[in-house]
């Protein structure tokens, strides 16, 4: 179960490199694509990867929650883990997000906005979410495998004596 949970886990990471660190700067090199057109483009990306990423991290930490003698010794690390990637996604879509948003929709009505920080501050959230999915997925692709001793496995430990009536 570990494994399979820290391959999906490797997967989730992929596309959130490959969408927020390769897709989303590579639309801002085409000389034909204006600014206004790549920020609604980026806008839309994140929202679209957030539809995805919510699902995900309820689905990993309820698998996590509920199959957690089948995962081995870390999956408290695990949990923490993947709760810091919702906390992350959290503060994404209800705080950074909605600011970003409103700084896109004045540049594409033709307006000037001053720097800040925010921009920065959401990829490192997003830096943030891939290293701890990538810490999730080898917590759990590099766990111990669970075993049962004879006392998990038939009872009182004493080759099954008691079970037999003896």
């Amino acid at each position: 179960m570990s494994r399979v949970l820290g391959a999906a886990l490797f997967v989730w990471a992929g596309l959130l490199l490959g969408v927020a660190f390769v897709a989303t700067p590579a639309k801002f090199l085409a000389p034909s694509l204006p600014l206004a057109q790549a920020l609604d483009v980026g806008r839309w990306t994140f929202h679209v990867l957030s539809l995805i990423e919510w699902p995900l991290v309820a689905l990993f930490v309820a698998t996590v929650t509920g199959w957690r003698g089948m995962i081995g010794s870390r999956w408290g690390a695990l949990l923490m883990c993947l709760l810091a990637i919702a906390a992350a996604l959290a503060l994404q879509t209800f705080v950074v997000r909605p600011i970003l948003d409103v700084r896109v929709l004045e540049i594409m009505r033709g307006g000037r906005i001053p720097p800040s920080a925010w921009h920065n501050v959401y990829i490192g959230l997003e830096v943030l979410k891939l290293m701890l999915l990538l810490t999730a997925a080898a917590l759990s692709a590099f766990a111990e495998k669970k075993t049962f001793g004879p006392t998990e496995r038939y009872g009182s430990g004493d080759g099954c004596q008691n079970c037999l009536g003896r």
